[in-house]
């Protein structure tokens, strides 16, 4: 790949490489770090990735990177938060939007990620295997064990509203 290609790929996938990692870390600053070492990966490899399979590298490096990142985290605690954790008492909630991205939080990684590709970026089954590494037969599989699991977890809308 080119320098002209590689900053090609900038223009044409970071908003939707960004999105991806935003949705899924709910952080802009970590988001924002993820993308900058994505980019860095990529140009460290730009001679040997091709210009026709950089979106699919652009998010493959983006999903292990936040994953990566997630589980540098986990080993750690920070006792604001916890102490905040807590003392927090939340008794009903009205923003679907904040049900539904606690619902996903608690999905297993890789349902979680190909959920989040093929229902909020629009992925077909044949990117997202391409993406995640799995088979098409297995992102499928995931995607209905991940909806159905949404369904139990949120349950019927009038309910929550």
């Amino acid at each position: 790949m080119t320098i002209k290609e590689f900053n090609q790929a900038v223009n044409e996938h970071a908003d939707n490489v960004y999105r991806f990692v935003l949705s899924n870390i709910k952080d802009e600053d970590k988001a924002k770090d993820i993308m900058q070492d994505t980019y860095e990966k990529l140009w460290k490899k730009h001679t040997e990735v091709s210009f026709c399979k950089v979106k699919s590298y652009l998010f493959t490096t983006a999903y292990h990177t936040l994953i990566d990142l997630t589980r540098r985290e986990k080993k750690q605690v920070r006792w604001e938060e916890k102490e905040y954790k807590e003392h927090c008492h939340t008794e009903g909630y009205t923003d679907l939007n904040e049900v539904l991205h606690q619902a996903i939080k608690r999905l297993p990684e890789a349902q979680a990620m190909v959920v989040m590709l093929r229902d909020y970026e629009g992925y077909s089954y044949k990117e997202i295997s391409d993406i995640s590494g799995l088979t098409e037969a297995q992102v499928k599989v995931y995607i209905y064990r991940a909806r159905v699991f949404l369904k139990a977890y949120i349950g019927k809308i009038e309910v929550l509203v």
